[in-house]
């Protein structure tokens, strides 16, 4: 599966899933163009680290409605967001080999 981690990876969510056997593409900034070059349309999920780009959330829901989405940040998620949001984690309650196992169930 392709994943597509988008934002500052200080907790090594990309490494742990590219592990686990996944495609990953690393993104700085998750804009629609970013996420379009990054294979979003068939990609399998989209990982955000950063809440501050939560709005490439419904970006991407809406060019692939069926990506699984997942937060992983220890900053609150806006409101607009928290509906299309499959899954937001704590990176201090669950490690990033933990998360990365659970992409898979």
């Amino acid at each position: 599966m392709n994943v597509i981690v988008a934002g500052a990876d200080t907790d090594e969510i990309a490494a742990a899933i590219e592990s686990q056997g996944h495609e990953v593409t690393v993104l700085d900034i998750a804009n629609q163009s970013a996420l379009e070059d990054a294979g979003l349309e068939t990609a399998g999920a989209l990982v955000l680290t950063e809440v501050a780009q939560a709005t490439a959330i419904p970006v991407a829901k809406e060019l692939n409605p069926d990506l699984r989405t997942l937060v992983y940040a220890s900053e609150s998620l806006p409101e607009f967001v928290r509906g299309q949001v499959d899954l937001a984690i704590d990176p201090a309650l669950l490690d990033a080999d933990t998360v990365a196992e659970e992409l898979d169930a």
